[in-house]
């Protein structure tokens, strides 16, 4: 990554994209910092600030041409290519993340699953064939995989880290709570589901707290 470019920036691009994309898809041609801004849910300066990292400039009076910021952050986030993916762990979540049919449209097409079980073995699972581990190198090689996603039991999911880095996979997903031990040369992003739920129970409480005038304590 150009080191220009903040990871916090990099955080916002991707609500950056979508809006842009959406605005682009009522028919409009160019959008203020402000109203791009106000669709992405930050601060226009912070906007503003982020894009000119990026060497992307409005015109005055007139923004952002909404074609170009689309190309553009697609560029920088690297989706003029496609990055293919594999999740290990057939459980619940990941056969709801390979039933969800959005990733290969943004770039991130499932070439498939890797479980231990089985049952599941040998199936398929919204199109997308389960593998055992030990074909993980076959499919690596064949596929050119980019990004594990881990959706197994914590308990497991260090192992399952291991077996993506141990074939050469560098970007990886972990859904789990486990904290992973990987090489430094490997990107590793964590969704914990239940600390984001508990967030944004923390923003609802404080926003019907601000509506009854009452306070949150924040300490007994």
């Amino acid at each position: 990554m150009d080191p220009a470019i903040s990871d916090a920036t990099v955080g916002r691009l991707p609500a950056y994209l979508r809006a842009a994309i959406e605005l682009g898809a009522q028919r409009m041609s160019s959008v203020s910092s402000e109203r791009l801004a106000e669709e992405a849910g930050t601060h226009p300066a912070t906007l503003r600030r982020d894009l000119a990292s990026l060497d992307i400039t409005g015109t005055r009076g007139v923004g952002y041409d909404i074609n170009y910021l689309v190309s553009q952050i697609s560029h920088v986030l690297g989706l003029n290519q496609q990055w293919p993916v594999v999740i290990v762990g057939a459980g619940n979540l990941g056969t709801a993340l390979a039933n969800y049919g959005g990733f290969g449209e943004r770039g991130f097409p499932v070439a498939a699953m890797v479980d231990i079980s089985p049952e599941v073995v040998g199936t398929e699972i919204g199109g997308i064939p389960v593998l055992a581990p030990t074909d993980i190198g076959r499919l690596v090689e064949q596929e050119d995989i980019l990004v594990g996603v881990i959706t197994t039991p914590a308990t497991v999911a260090q192992e399952a880290a291991d077996l993506l880095v141990s074939h050469g996979i560098r970007s990886i997903l972990n859904f789990t709570t486990e904290l992973l031990d990987v090489p430094s040369d490997v990107t590793c992003r964590s969704v914990d589901i239940a600390t984001e739920l508990q967030i944004l129970s923390f923003y609802r409480q404080r926003g019907r707290a601000a509506r009854s005038g009452t306070g949150i304590p924040l300490s007994s």
